[in-house]
């Protein structure tokens, strides 16, 4: 399957650019949920998250943020989100890392963030189950450990 991102990065498809740098391009999406849908990707082909290393994400990141202010001042929009989705689960269409970054309005129509209601708190108890689930997994390059292995 020929990557549309790649394409676009390779100048065989067409994309309205807004910005990029020697590593990420930001460009409008197509489908323009609310004006100013912008997505910032890696110029290489990376397929997502657990792809990226996290220099490429530094760079990614870093346009997105550029991105944002750029999207407050042009359209004077109340609110921003910024999105990442991996995998077909979580609604991934292009299997190429992105971000997706909208300027919001209250009330624009484009989704809910909690659509039955914002769930009520976890017990703590809970909590502390998952995060010692998860902990064992979050290291740093160097073996040691990333968070404290107590609650905070």
């Amino acid at each position: 399957m020929v990557c549309p991102f790649c394409e676009i990065v390779a100048g065989r498809l067409e994309a309205n650019v807004i910005a990029q740098t020697e590593h990420a391009l930001a460009f409008l999406d197509l489908r323009q949920a609310v004006p100013g849908h912008v997505l910032v990707i890696p110029k290489a082909h990376v397929e997502d998250i657990y792809a990226i290393d996290a220099g490429l994400a530094g760079d990614v990141m870093q346009l997105g943020v550029r991105v944002a202010h750029a999207l407050r001042a042009a359209f004077h929009a109340p609110g921003l989100n910024l999105w990442q989705s991996n995998g077909k689960a979580g609604g991934q269409e292009v299997p190429h890392f992105h971000l997706h970054v909208q300027p919001r309005r209250v009330a624009d129509g484009l989704f809910r963030v909690y659509p039955g209601g914002v769930p009520t708190p976890s017990p703590r108890d809970a909590l502390e189950a998952m995060a010692q689930r998860i902990r064992p997994f979050f290291t740093h390059d160097d073996g040691s450990s990333a968070v404290p292995s107590r609650s905070a």
